[in-house]
């Protein structure tokens, strides 16, 4: 106070002033925001050095973050609150500050270092205990008691103020005791006391006003809306003290919006809080989480320059995670390593502690898990990714960063390193995130059942039974409800970070009754399979839906699909792309390593396309490649292999399938690529779908964006690229195999012997690959009719236009549709076999962009309706899906020209579909339910159609195989 006064002397502004303060208080070694500090200021401000210069003090203070500014309100309400009426001017600028603060998140900053001592503050300040029966120590539990005293103290002084009685029960003992009037002089010229007098009665009635346009914009907070359901749901006795003033402002609310200047605002007030009472409220539960998720970290600038642990030094790790998990853009390099290499950057930039340092890395990835439920973020919210990032990939990135230093200090008896010992205190402090550690609704049951195996192992330990094999076992009477954290702690167990004492840790073990909606598994499916058991219908479909629990459990599998029959290889393929792939973090990277390695060891060792045994080797392995393709296709394999750095090797082992596959002619009699059904063209579609996912296939190489003459020039995946990355991989472990990092425990992939791949020997790849560039960058180049590539376009405008009146159209010549061939009549149904063209897949996706110019120009010279238009290329999916790769880059490239004329999609060609709409958008949720996409009820009407139709490339490079049904559907509704 000597120090505000001395500045208050001097005459300095408030900015100099908060900046004086803040010298202060760091020389006194207290951390910021500072919970004394609040108490010194507000307690010289109400009322012994009651001035407007302290008054801008505080506020200054507040936005410079050197005061959380919910404890500086929390510490004003019971002293300027009972004397509003002796000192109207500190409550004026009272609701000024609220008024400011209290929408804002501002408010609810994180309370840094002075975390418990704020709390604390704040639940004496408004008597949380007296008043309410609370006694918690969690301070976002308290910003939410703050916001329901806060908004039922300023309804009384509303009422009170209009003459009314408040609300409080008979006998209920106000929330303030009334103190009596202080001194305040605020008019530095003397006014007379009459004119004071007067001039203060006028500020208490707009006082009164001004109260009321505060508290209707706090309730109209979507944010302080949240809490109060919160509150309402879980608290419905401290609710009621809300419900008995509503009820005293909806009886006198006539007479309230008689005497109040913006008394209509009564009635929105009402509704506002009587909402959130509704059982179809729908909060904004981000807002719940940004606040519940408790960050100890200090947020103000203030604080940033004092030291580390800060929020704003861990962004990286935030950035990180979440282009991570982009999935237009995967990565060649693992996760792992990338991770491992920032966060021990980070911590030496940072000067931070190991605890700090991994507790910033933990709650990063909590918080990209809890960004997958936000509905804004889209309907493709890569959830196993997320997972995978969380679970998988930072155990083992920090795994790598414990290795380095057991390595480098060696094991001391029984001393834990500092490393480690961080890594245990940072899981220790995830605790109190309550917020961040609410699971996905797909994991609770996974995370119930390693809460009741803690609870298990407590029971035992407990008892003085210490047996490991009881720690296995899930005993039907004992439950546990379990959050993130606890599967957290199962993922370093089994990697060895930690070990089972973490069972024992305080709040870790929370027992619970039975569990609503909640089943624990039973005896896991694999005990059957390593007791024996054969690969029959049912326990394949259990295998499939579970995650292995063991390495062992995978090796067995995984020789059964190297070695077993061909049906017991295919149905180890299929179990092994299944849940164990995407869901088995504890064991995600050997399951990674296996499939990349089965797929390496289905080619021959003679990898020429040209010879016939290795056609029949391709052909012999079929199924078994059908099977691991579709697993590979299905929501987020694909990308939790790029973030294992696995992509290069994957595209290795894509391209002679896809070189092969695509050379092989389907038989006469082949129709179409039914989901499910193994052909020629279902196992190159998969293949190829796949390997395009792997780069951007319909943009041109050169997209960089260069800005000014310093530009930069960002690397894309193109093909050339992967094949660049892995043959320079293959030279390195080559050269120094014994020193390569075995972070990835996935030499698996490392044990296939391996040669140096270069696009020049998939020729039928390449020329597709050129091709594919060139309709990108150009338009076609003429050709002439008795081109071969013409003769097979032909073919296959004659298969998609068969049914259609106006019957077939040739490409000879599209400089005009009145010089195409047009047949008289259509083809009739006996002819339908003799139509379809039975060609390889290489020349039918050579002919495919002359088929789209050929009926683009069709329909703009009116001999194609676009009803036909879609209708063809519906059909042509149906065939081949892998001709939607051609469809997409072709009709990509010629968007950006803007040669075509658009063409009407709803005129007589297309009938209304107002009648169908809603059993359409009720198939296409159910198709893409199926692969993992939720559409929730809250967005509005037609937005998987509309979604459909703007991310068509997103569906290629995430769930190519829901397209064939998804065009069936989208052919009947209007674009």
């Amino acid at each position: 106070m000597a120090a505000v006064k001395a500045s208050e002397v001097r005459g300095d502004p408030p900015l100099l002033r908060a900046a004086e303060l803040a010298r202060v208080v760091a020389g006194e070694g207290a951390g910021i925001p500072s919970a004394d500090l609040a108490g010194i200021l507000v307690s010289n401000l109400c009322f012994a050095h009651n001035s407007p210069s302290l008054w801008k003090l505080v506020g200054q203070a507040m936005a410079s973050r050197l005061l959380c500014p919910l404890n500086v309100l929390a510490l004003l309400t019971p002293r300027v609150l009972p004397q509003r009426r002796a000192q109207p001017e500190a409550y004026r600028l009272y609701l000024e500050l609220i008024k400011c603060n209290v929408t804002s998140p501002s408010l609810f900053m994180e309370a840094g270092p002075n975390r418990d001592k704020i709390t604390k503050s704040i639940a004496d300040a408004l008597q949380l205990l007296k008043n309410y029966g609370y006694c918690g120590t969690e301070f976002g539990h308290v910003v939410i008691m703050f916001v329901l005293a806060l908004v039922t103290k300023l309804i009384d002084s509303i009422l009170e103020d209009c003459g009314f009685p408040s609300g409080m029960a008979e006998g209920q003992e106000s929330v303030y005791a009334i103190e009596g009037p202080q001194p305040m002089d605020l008019d530095v010229k003397k006014v007379p006391t009459e004119n004071q007098n007067e001039h203060r009665e006028q500020l208490r009635r707009k006082n009164t006003v001004m109260a009321l346009d505060v508290l209707h914009m706090m309730v109209a907070d979507r944010k302080i809306q949240s809490f109060l359901r919160l509150i309402f749901l879980n608290m419905p006795e401290k609710f009621s003290s809300l419900s008995q003033r509503l009820s005293s402002i909806e009886a006198h609310k006539v007479a309230l919006e008689t005497l109040l200047p913006s008394g209509h605002k009564i009635n929105d007030l009402l509704i506002d809080i009587q909402k959130v009472c509704n059982a179809n409220y729908q909060p904004n539960n981000k807002h719940i989480v940004d606040v519940l998720g408790n960050m100890r970290s200090g947020g103000s600038l203030l604080g940033q320059l004092t030291g580390a642990g800060r929020a704003a030094c861990w962004i990286i790790f935030d950035i990180y995670v979440e282009n991570a998990i982009d999935g237009k853009h995967l990565s060649g390099i693992s996760a792992i390593e990338v991770l491992k290499e920032v966060t021990k950057t980070l911590q030496v930039l940072n000067e931070a502690s190991w605890q700090e340092t991994f507790k910033a890395l933990w709650i990063s990835a909590l918080r990209l898990v809890q960004r997958a439920r936000e509905p804004l973020e889209g309907p493709i919210p890569h959830l196993d990714a997320r997972l995978c990032m969380l679970l998988a990939l930072i155990p083992l990135s920090v795994a790598a960063i414990l290795k380095e230093e057991s390595d480098m200090f060696g094991a001391e008896g029984s001393k834990i390193l500092p490393r480690r010992q961080g890594l245990i205190s940072s899981l220790q402090d995830l605790i109190q995130y309550s917020g961040l550690l609410v699971p996905p609704s797909s994991v609770v049951n996974a995370a119930n059942s390693a809460a009741s195996k803690a609870a298990i192992f407590k029971s035992n330990y407990n008892a003085g039974v210490v047996n490991s094999s009881m720690v296995a076992q899930i005993d039907s009477s004992t439950k546990a409800v379990g959050n993130m954290l606890h599967l957290i702690i199962e993922a370093c167990i089994s990697r060895n970070l930690i070990d089972t004492s973490a069972y024992l840790w305080p709040g870790y073990v929370v027992s619970s009754g039975p569990l609503k909606d909640t089943t624990l598994p039973q005896e896991s499916p694999w005990l059957n399979f390593i007791k024996g058991a054969p690969l029959s219908g049912p326990l394949i479909d259990a295998l499939v839906a579970t995650p292995a629990s063991s390495v062992g459990e995978l090796d067995k599998l995984y020789n059964i699909a190297a070695n077993g029959s061909e049906e017991e290889k295919t149905a180890a393929a299929k179990i092994l792309c299944g849940a164990s792939l995407v869901r088995g973090w504890n064991i995600q990277e050997h399951v990674v390593g296996m499939v990349v390695k089965l797929l390496l060891a289905s080619l021959p060792s003679d990898s020429s396309t040209s010879t016939p045994g290795s056609i029949n080797h391709y052909l012999a392995q079929m199924s078994t490649l059908n099977e691991i393709l579709l697993g590979l296709s299905y929501g987020d394999a694909i990308h939790i292999l790029s973030l294992y750095g696995t992509v290069p090797d994957v595209a290795a082992a894509l391209m002679p399938l896809c070189e092969a596959f695509g050379s092989i002619a389907p038989p006469p009699n082949h129709k179409s690529t039914i989901l499910g059904e193994t052909s020629v063209y279902s196992v190159f579609s998969c293949a190829f779908l796949c390997l395009l996912r792997l780069w951007k296939f319909y943009r041109p190489p050169q997209e960089y964006c260069l800005a000014g003459r310093g530009g930069s020039v960002r690397m894309e995946l193109t093909l050339d690229y992967l094949l660049l990355m892995r043959n320079n991989r293959i030279d390195l472990s080559n050269s120094s195999a014994p020193s390569r990092d075995s972070y990835d425990n996935m030499g698996s992939v490392n044990e296939v012997p391996a040669q140096p791949v270069y696009i020049d020997s998939f020729p039928k790849l390449r020329a597709w690959y050129f091709q594919n560039q060139a309709c990108i960058a150009s338009t076609l180049s003429g050709l002439c009719n008795k081109n071969p590539v013409h003769q097979v376009a032909n073919k296959i405008l004659s298969m998609i236009c068969r049914k259609m009146n106006k019957g077939g159209i040739s490409s000879g010549n599209l400089s005009s549709a009145s010089s195409s061939s047009v047949s008289g009549s259509s083809v009739s149904a006996s002819d339908d076999s003799f139509q379809r063209p039975a060609f390889p897949a290489w020349e039918f996706l050579e002919a495919v962009p002359f088929v789209l110019e050929a009926v683009l120009t069709a329909c703009a010279h009116g001999r194609f309706s676009s009803r036909d238009l879609t209708t063809s290329l519906r059909d042509l999916v149906d065939f081949l899906p892998a001709s939607l790769a051609a469809i997409v880059s072709y009709f990509s490239a010629e968007i950006t020209r803007g040669i075509w004329k658009p063409v009407p999609m709803n005129g007589i060609e297309w009938p209304s579909p107002g009648a169908s709409l809603h059993s359409i958008e009720a198939e296409i949720k159910e198709i893409l339910a199926s692969a993992g996409v939720q559409i929730h009820s809250c967005y509005p009407r037609m937005i998987c159609i509309r979604f459909l139709h703007i991310n068509l490339v997103a569906l290629i490079h995430n769930y190519c195989h829901v397209l064939i049904p998804l065009f069936h559907l989208c052919s009947y509704v209007v674009i």
